[in-house]
């Protein structure tokens, strides 16, 4: 599979201003509504490419099949592998470059065209599983120190397994979903018993997340050299938390109602084609992996994201948002590949469109961490807000802003976009 579609070099004759997430490198797929019906886009600069209607043109016959593009949802698309998108990818890069193949420029181009800013877009896939990890040594540091403050941080088992949970696919949610403060147990230090009500700890977990491209039979293991194969790209993800919930319900299954209303994911999926020129090497582990954990690229990505928060008052007063938090991707300590490689160890089944999701990510510096939680340290230390508000947890009219970009000399710098949401009371 090629990667020259990255080539720094490369223009397109459709305008992308400099500082756009969505250059002709980065081409990412998603799903938007045009006259009613669901249709695979693509985003370049402030435009979408119909390739619904790209495909019933007849331009990307020979390139790839007409139906994968003319679905609902990315699933099909995904389960025909790396090799096909990857081709499909080409032959885009092709039509939209300067110079390149004149077809869809001199044909009528803006009946293929569509105002990115204008589209309303919906969740790219349908989500069979969902699973999310907890993967950044940090982040597992830092609640160790939270929650066991005279014991070990880690638990004996983190260095040596990716940590995950089963998650509910049917509250994944794009950008832009209101999110409903969750209601539930929660049972406070020194009450007899515990109350039902509105969560008073609303966090975020700031994380990036591959969906799957082609599955696995059961019984059947992915093996780490073979899991980038089975990776169709990435997103951001929020995966919001009512911590008072989750704090009194965790044990001993783990997250349950505290973690399940609600998980934000980006609308555009970016490949790891147009990752590759920031791919780098993962944190060393230590101790060594058990063998079906050995992964030889450790291949991490450079994705340096952040964290934005605005207030229903700063809206009003029109203050901006504030950023929060600055942290990066290249630092977790389990990656994608070692995530999937465990996930199907036991014979357990993925297939294209499953949501895997790294866990909150932190670095080691109190500007960098990923969640709410951590930054205020449990509500110790609230975070000063511009107008004099402060907050330790999220308030109803709060507004949270996940980014993420990729940037690095000698390549085309790139983005996912964005993923928000915006808190609104309890129902009832």
């Amino acid at each position: 599979m090629t990667i020259a579609t990255t080539d720094p070099a490369l223009e397109s004759w459709i305008g992308v201003a400099a500082d756009d997430d969505f250059p002709i490198q980065n081409l990412p797929l998603g799903v938007f509504l045009r006259d009613g019906d669901r249709r695979i886009g693509s985003a370049i600069g402030d435009r979408v490419v119909d390739l619904r209607a790209l495909a019933e043109s007849g331009m990307l016959d020979g390139w790839c099949d007409r139906a994968l593009l003319c679905a609902a949802t990315l699933n099909p698309l995904f389960a025909s592998g790396r090799e096909t998108m990857g081709r499909l990818r080409e032959r885009l890069c092709s039509l939209l470059r300067a110079g390149g193949d004149p077809g869809l420029r001199d044909n009528d181009a803006e009946a293929f065209l569509v105002d990115r800013h204008a589209a309303r877009m919906v969740l790219p896939v349908e989500i069979g599983d969902y699973v999310d990890f907890y993967s950044s040594i940090e982040h597992a540091t830092n609640l160790g120190r939270l929650f066991r403050p005279d014991g070990e941080p880690l638990l004996p088992n983190w260095r040596w397994i990716p940590i995950g949970y089963h998650g509910r696919s049917a509250t994944v949610v794009v950008d832009g979903t209101p999110v409903v403060r969750p209601q539930g147990q929660r049972k406070a230090p020194d009450a007899p018993e515990p109350s039902f009500g509105p969560s008073a700890m609303l966090d975020i977990e700031l994380e990036v997340g591959f969906f799957t491209a082609r599955g696995n039979a059961l019984g059947e293991p992915i093996a780490i050299a073979d899991a980038s194969r089975h990776v169709a790209g990435m997103v951001l993800v929020n995966d919001w938390s009512a911590r008072d919930l989750q704090a009194w319900e965790y044990q001993p299954l783990g997250p349950f109602l505290g973690k399940s209303f609600a998980t934000t994911v980006s609308p555009w999926v970016v490949t790891l084609d147009a990752l590759e020129p920031f791919r780098v090497q993962a944190p060393a582990q230590d101790p060594p992996p058990l063998p079906y954990l050995r992964d030889e690229r450790r291949a991490a990505y450079d994705v340096a994201l952040s964290v934005e928060l605005q207030t229903a008052r700063m809206r009003e007063r029109g203050i901006g948002p504030q950023t929060i938090s600055r942290t990066n991707f290249a630092g977790m300590y389990w990656t994608a590949a070692q995530q999937l490689a465990h996930a199907t160890s036991n014979g357990a089944v993925t297939r294209p469109g499953d949501l895997f999701a790294s866990g909150t990510i932190s670095g080691s510096e109190p500007g960098s961490y990923g969640s709410l939680i951590e930054l205020t340290w449990r509500g110790a230390r609230p975070i000063a807000l511009p107008g004099g508000e402060a907050r330790a947890f999220l308030e109803d009219g709060d507004e949270i802003v996940l980014r993420g970009r990729c940037e690095r000399p000698g390549a085309r710098r790139i983005g996912f976009g964005a993923a928000r949401g915006r808190i609104v009371p309890a129902a009832g």
